[in-house]
């Protein structure tokens, strides 16, 4: 997935609810890479994705996140909160800021600074709650 870099300003011209639509898609495919192996049944392949692309996981790895981010990240994820409009019925407006908020953290380091964002990913519990396939 190597791309190259935006500059600075190129990415400061999108808007935060451009950065989370991108990291929406770069979340679900560093989960869907991460439960990859070892293989599973395509039934629950689907369950464990699912279950960690929903905002209340979203918001529960944004939460396990923040003492690691700095005060740019923060800042990128403050902006990323204040542009969430609408909330789907079912969430809490608070948790779905929150994912929101983790996903435009995701699609803003995927432009900028790849490593970084591998970093932090890779700090996510996405195996404490699941048994082994």
């Amino acid at each position: 997935m190597d791309h190259p870099l935006l500059k600075f300003e190129q990415v400061q011209q999108l808007s935060p609810a451009s950065w989370a639509y991108l990291g929406d898609a770069v979340y679900e495919l560093y989960i869907r890479n991460f439960y990859l192996r070892p293989p599973k049944r395509s039934q629950l392949y689907h369950q464990l994705v699912v279950s960690q692309v929903r905002a209340e996981s979203q918001a529960r790895h944004l939460r396990s996140l923040e003492p690691y981010l700095s005060a740019a990240e923060l800042e990128v994820v403050r902006r990323g909160r204040n542009a969430t409009i609408r909330c789907p019925k079912r969430i809490n407006p608070q948790t779905y800021q929150l994912a929101t908020s983790l996903e435009t953290l995701v699609g803003y380091l995927y432009l900028t600074d790849p490593e970084r964002l591998s970093q932090l990913l890779a700090k996510l519990d996405l195996e404490s709650k699941y048994p082994p396939a």
